[in-house]
């Protein structure tokens, strides 16, 4: 029996949904590892897009309707060993809540003196420059 690798198992898209100099953050009912707060989202289905991953992932989660606006790159998460792709995205319409009491708890929009509170360790380079060049 072989182990699972990265490889194997679906990616990750996330959406960066950065409204009015804040970022959509949301926490999640079951931690993955030391991940409690993130942002919106979910593995990437079979014949999907990564973007369009992200952008489903927010609906289903969040409630809000948003545009993939921008690709800022993958990598292997760190803490979960999972290929994650980061999108940033723009809210189209809607109004985030907890639309899947199932998977989250919370969400919260964080300017940039309140996001190091739900996130204490450094984002991926590029989706850091992204937030500090769009956050108030």
């Amino acid at each position: 029996m072989s182990e699972s690798t990265a490889e194997e198992r679906p990616s990750i898209a996330a959406a960066i949904i950065v409204n009015e100099g804040r970022v959509l953050m949301v926490r999640r009912r079951v931690k993955e590892g030391q991940l409690s707060w993130q942002f919106p989202a979910g593995e990437v289905e079979a014949g999907e897009s990564a973007d369009d991953a992200a952008v489903r992932e927010t609906l289903e989660e969040t409630g809000l309707t948003v545009r993939a606006t921008g690709d800022l790159g993958s990598r292997v998460h760190p803490n979960t060993g999972r290929t994650m792709s980061y999108f940033a995205c723009e809210v189209i319409s809607g109004t985030a809540y907890v639309a899947d009491a199932e998977e989250l708890a919370e969400v919260a929009w964080c300017d940039r003196a309140t996001l190091t509170d739900y996130v204490p360790y450094p984002f991926f380079g590029p989706v850091q420059e992204h937030l500090d060049a769009n956050l108030r």
